[in-house]
């Protein structure tokens, strides 16, 4: 096992893909709604003690937030310390200036807060809306990334490829006050994307969404072993994984299930997930499963355990899923802010 890295402090957070949620009625609510319900579960996350709160880009009209920087903007406003950003960016169908620009306008009225993870993207929604060809998805994501590594560096930027303008000297706009700000690669099983973050010097997220964590262990040992042969600086590993905290396993688990179950179903049509049975769904909210679903001590326990096995010094939490009620949400911040999360750092200790 690898234990976390003494280097770098213990992070925990919340992600959220913004699904739409049910009121008490059962009626789905807004678009609208859900984004205001979502600036609240934001500033609510800093509050019970959380370290960084995610918002992670679609364009579907179950999980509608195609302008996480503009919901983080409203977050960075009523909020102090907690850290924010996207979870994930999907930088292949954006422009690397404009995501620069975003985060970076971010950073600044949130006082030096902004983070971005950047992704190929696992759910392609993107790329017909913005007019990107799938054929091109990893010319896309490499050079992108490659323009985006230039722009961290800050100063006027000199840059050619293929798949957008080349810029010359050019001074790209607002500068950062704080120097660099966090950016990480998240990863869903690609070794070339873990190569890719280490080439460039980001941090690395590990999107674990099925199987055994686990089995992410040998990317975490690649991205160290890739990092000391490119003579790049150690970075810390993350992890990003679904699940939901109640007061207690069985709640927790009966809670998720059924919403569960119908987004896995809806979404196997066009991602090729198979559908999940209730004995399947057991195992993965087990210890060897990837959905960490239960009682504050129960997800304390696996978070703490799959932490130490993966080396990551960052766990957060993907909550929510279409059709929980903005009640129950509230409820798993609360549990994981003021109990989850300080027993994660006993166990660590």
């Amino acid at each position: 096992m690898n234990a976390p890295d003494p280097q770098f402090p213990i992070v925990l957070g919340l992600d959220t893909f913004g699904d739409v949620a049910r009121d008490d009625q059962g009626r789905l609510v807004s678009h609208a709604q859900a984004i205001r319900n979502l600036v609240e579960e934001g500033v609510r996350a800093e509050a019970v003690g959380l370290d960084f709160f995610g918002v992670g880009e679609h364009h579907t009209p179950d999980m509608p937030l195609s302008a996480a920087d503009v919901v983080l903007g409203a977050i960075a406003a009523r909020t102090e310390r907690i850290r924010l950003g996207s979870a994930v960016t999907v930088l292949s169908s954006d422009d690397p200036v404009r995501v620069f620009q975003r985060y970076s306008t971010l950073d600044a009225v949130s006082n030096g807060r902004a983070e971005v993870i950047l992704g190929r993207g696992s759910s392609v929604d993107s790329f017909p809306l913005f007019g990107y060809d799938l054929k091109d998805y990893e010319e896309l994501f490499e050079e992108k990334t490659n323009l985006f590594a230039e722009l961290l560096k800050g100063g006027p930027v000199t840059w050619h490829g293929k798949t957008r303008a080349a810029l010359v000297d050019q001074d790209v706009v607002p500068h950062v006050e704080s120097g660099r700000f966090p950016a990480w690669i998240g990863v869903g099983g690609s070794p070339q994307s873990v190569i890719r973050a280490a080439r460039y010097g980001f941090s690395l997220m590990l999107a674990i969404i099925g199987g055994s964590p686990r089995r992410f262990a040998p990317f975490s040992e690649l991205f160290a072993h890739a990092l000391d042969q490119l003579g790049q600086p150690a970075r810390p590993v993350g992890v990003h994984s679904p699940g939901h905290v109640a007061h207690t396993d069985e709640q927790a688990a009966e809670e998720f299930w059924p919403h569960y179950l119908q987004v896995i179903t809806h979404v196997s049509k066009t991602r090729g997930f198979r559908i999940p049975t209730k004995e399947s769904y057991m195992h993965d909210i087990g210890p060897d499963g990837a959905l960490y679903i239960g009682s504050p001590e129960t997800v304390a326990q696996k978070i703490a355990a799959n932490m130490t096995a993966l080396g990551a010094t960052r766990f957060d939490l993907k909550y929510g899923i279409g059709g929980l009620s903005h009640d129950k949400l509230m409820t798993n911040i609360e549990l994981f802010g003021t109990k989850v999360a300080p027993r994660v750092r006993e166990l660590l200790a």
